[in-house]
C-alpha cells in the first residue's frame, strides 16, 4: 500500500522595485537560478531549457533533485512548471507509487506589473511533510531574487 501525501498549494509574493523583464532573468538565467536556489539545496541548478513542453531536471550538486516538465512560458509574465518525478543518485522516478502520490505538481511563477516594480507571485504544490520547510525557505529566495533583479 503506497503512502499518500495530501497535496496542498502554497503561495508567496514579493514586490521588486525592477521591471518584469529584470525579475524574470534573476529567476530563470543560470547564473541567478544557482543563487536563489542554492536557498533550498546547496548546489542547486537546472539541466534543459525553459521552453514550452520541454524537459528539465533540477538538481543538487549530488545529482538528486526533480524531472519536469515546462507547462506553460509566456515570457515576462508567467511560468509553469510541471514537476513528474524524482531523482535520486541520478536515478529517474516517475512511475513508484510514491511518485504517483503527489504528480503531477505545479510550480507557478507570475510577474505582473505595479508602481514602481513587478510583483512576483509563487504558487507551487506541495505535500504536508514539506510545507514547513517551503515556508521557511521560499521568503529567503525571494529575497535573493529582489536582491539580484533590482541590482
Amino acid at each position: 500500500m503506497s503512502e499518500q501525501h495530501a497535496t496542498e498549494k502554497l503561495t508567496y509574493t514579493i514586490t521588486i522595485g525592477a521591471s518584469r523583464e529584470q525579475v524574470w532573468h534573476a529567476l530563470f538565467d543560470d547564473e541567478p537560478f544557482r543563487k536563489w536556489s542554492g536557498v533550498f539545496a546547496e548546489g542547486s541548478h537546472y539541466v534543459g531549457d525553459w521552453s514550452e513542453d520541454s524537459e528539465i531536471r533540477f538538481l543538487t550538486e549530488d545529482n538528486d533533485g526533480m524531472i519536469s516538465a515546462i507547462d506553460k512560458n509566456r515570457p515576462y509574465e508567467f511560468m509553469s512548471i510541471r514537476h513528474l518525478g524524482y531523482i535520486r543518485q541520478g536515478v529517474e522516478d516517475t512511475e513508484s507509487d510514491e511518485v504517483k502520490s503527489w504528480t503531477p505538481a505545479f510550480e507557478n511563477y507570475t510577474l505582473k506589473d505595479v508602481d514602481g516594480g513587478t510583483h512576483l507571485t509563487v504558487e507551487t504544490d506541495t505535500f504536508n511533510d514539506f510545507v514547513e520547510y517551503f515556508n521557511e525557505t521560499w521568503p529567503k529566495a525571494l529575497v535573493v531574487v529582489k536582491k539580484m533583479a533590482e541590482g
